[in-house]
């Protein structure tokens, strides 16, 4: 199991908000409660559109910069190429990975 994530969100207003978090259940859960940050309190509901297993904290910090630092475009590239790995797994029968 991965120590941390990366996570990307949609918000209502069809931002994308970007972070890490060592238990991405209770995080989303959080966030859905508008209790996480500001930013996505005022833009619920919220819903996951993707998330990133990393090996420690140190490396989901990093990622979470990196992926900060992307533009709009970059980033809805990286749900683009995100969601079509997941298409091909799924008509595969692998599971995501």
């Amino acid at each position: 199991m991965s120590e941390a994530w990366v996570y990307l969100l949609r918000c209502a207003d069809g931002s994308l908000y970007t972070g890490w978090t060592i238990d991405l259940e209770r995080r989303l859960a959080r966030h859905r409660a508008g209790t996480a940050s500001r930013y996505t309190a005022s833009r619920l509901p919220v819903e996951l559109a993707h998330s990133i297993p990393m090996p420690d904290r140190t490396a989901a910090r990093r990622e979470e910069a990196r992926v900060k630092r992307l533009s709009r475009a970059d980033k809805l590239a990286l749900l683009s190429a995100a969601q079509a790995t997941r298409t091909t797994n799924a008509r595969a029968g692998r599971p995501d990975a």
